[in-house]
Formats: structure tokens, C-alpha cells, sequence
């Protein structure tokens, strides 16, 4: 397994201050941001039939745009998607109208007590406080409930992509021990990895780097060093063109546990 301790290291206030960063910009973060890889959903929901059959009721917290919210809509799950972005869930809103949203976080949902078989925490995990997000989930789910915890990472096992990473100052990119903090209201804490593929262009690379959270937070300065440095990285030393499509590995990790 490849995968720092959770995402970005911070301390409680860093932490909120850089979650902060996506207060805004919701259309160009659903624009740039890749999707979830299906095999991700299919093990999280242990294998739980689609179509026909009803899987339950899912809370999607974190949902940002809605980039999980659409595996769990396409596997039949009644979903409510939690942000605490009013501009990230209006775009979710635009997609997926008939998912319910509510604005709110993991440690404060507003959803009732027992009220979900599944809760998701997909690129978000690491925005929490883990106790009291744990405190909170475990409530709303029913017994025997299942948690999940998901991870759209860069694959940096590929040399090209861990050079990328890194002038991208991608910080989530977890190390080989890394684990999850849930609180003592789960158990049976287990991973599955899925690696696959997005294909983009050098452009849109520019842009992929502008909806994360360094970037975001960072001044004009530090901004168009990141950006000289990626251009150069792209069209110079890796001799790429403009247009031309790339294979960029990616690495999803996802989590659950069980109330």
C-alpha cells in the first residue's frame, strides 16, 4: 500500500483556514477535479445490488460538487449531501437535483439520529476533526451502519507523477502506514486500493493545480512560481505539447468501518 498521516498536516486552526479555501470556486472545482473510480463504491457498499433493488439511504458529507454523490445516485442510494460551501452544493444541485442537500459539516451534519446506512467522506477526511466527525457519523447511522473514507491521490509510485506532485505541492498524498483516525464508535477499520487512469492535457494539468488548496490559499507571488514551474515541468522537460492527451495515474484508497 502507498499512501502523510491523513492528507495535509494541520493543526486545529491551520486546518480551517485552509478548508476555507473552498468556500468559492465551486464551478471550476467540478470542472477540474477528477471523478471516483466505480470499484471504489461497489467494495465500500460490500457488494450491495444496484437497479432494482433499494441499497438505502447515504449521507455524502463533504460533498463538495458531488463527484461521490454521483456513484451513489448511478447505484440507487437515496442520498443527502452535506457541505459547508453554498457555491459547491449549488453546483451539485445543477447535476443532481434530486439529491437532497443540507449546508453543514461531518462534525455537525443537522441530519437525525439513525438515519442513514451509509456515510461518505470522500476527499474530506482530512478537513475534519476525526473524534467529533466520528462522534457525529456514528450517530447518524443505524446499527451496523457502514463509514467510508475515500482518497482521490496522484500516483506517485510512477516517477513522472511524484515529481508532478510535488511541484503541484500536493499534500495528500499518503505514506505507506497511513491510517485513518475514526473514533472508538466503529470497527473492523479495512482498505481497498484502486488504480486508474484519467486522461487530461497539459491545460487542463494548469488548471487542476489552481483548485488546490496550497494554491488557493497561497499569494500572487507564490502562485506564479507554481504555475512557472509546472509549464516548465510539462512543455520543457517532459516535452509535451499543448492539447495532447496524458494518462495521469491516480491512486483511490478507500476506507469503511462499521457502527
Amino acid at each position: 500500500m502507498m499512501a502523510g498521516a491523513g492528507g495535509p498536516a494541520f493543526d486545529d486552526a491551520r486546518r480551517v483556514e485552509m478548508a476555507g479555501a473552498f468556500q468559492e470556486g465551486g464551478e471550476h472545482y467540478d470542472r477540474v477535479r477528477p471523478g471516483y473510480p466505480p470499484e471504489s463504491l461497489e467494495w465500500l457498499s460490500g457488494g450491495r445490488p444496484s437497479g432494482g433493488a433499494d441499497p438505502g439511504d447515504a449521507l455524502d458529507v463533504g460533498a463538495g460538487t458531488g463527484k461521490y454523490t454521483q456513484l451513489l445516485v448511478a447505484r440507487g442510494w437515496r442520498v443527502t449531501a452535506v457541505d459547508p460551501s453554498a457555491d459547491m452544493l449549488e453546483q451539485l444541485r445543477r447535476k443532481l437535483p434530486e439529491v437532497a442537500t443540507l449546508p453543514g459539516t461531518a462534525e455537525d451534519t443537522g441530519l437525525a439520529s439513525g438515519s442513514v446506512d451509509l456515510a461518505v467522506a470522500a476527499q474530506a477526511w482530512h478537513w475534519c476533526d476525526p473524534v467529533a466527525a466520528s462522534t457525529e457519523l456514528a450517530r447518524v447511522l443505524r446499527p451496523g451502519g457502514t463509514l467510508g473514507l475515500v482518497w482521490n491521490q496522484l500516483d506517485v509510485s510512477v516517477p513522472w507523477v511524484h515529481r508532478l506532485a510535488r511541484i503541484m505541492h500536493a499534500g495528500d498524498v499518503h505514506k505507506p502506514d497511513f491510517r485513518p483516525h475514526v473514533g472508538s464508535g466503529f470497527r473492523g477499520l479495512a482498505s481497498h486500493e484502486t488504480r486508474w487512469e484519467q486522461v487530461v492535457t497539459p491545460e487542463e494539468l494548469l488548471e487542476l493545480v489552481k483548485s488546490r488548496s496550497y494554491y488557493l490559499k497561497a499569494g500572487a507571488a507564490t502562485r506564479a512560481t507554481v504555475l512557472g514551474n509546472l509549464r516548465w515541468y510539462l512543455f520543457e522537460h517532459l516535452g509535451h505539447v499543448p492539447g495532447e492527451e496524458l494518462a495521469l495515474p491516480y491512486f483511490c484508497q478507500t476506507w469503511r468501518a462499521h457502527t
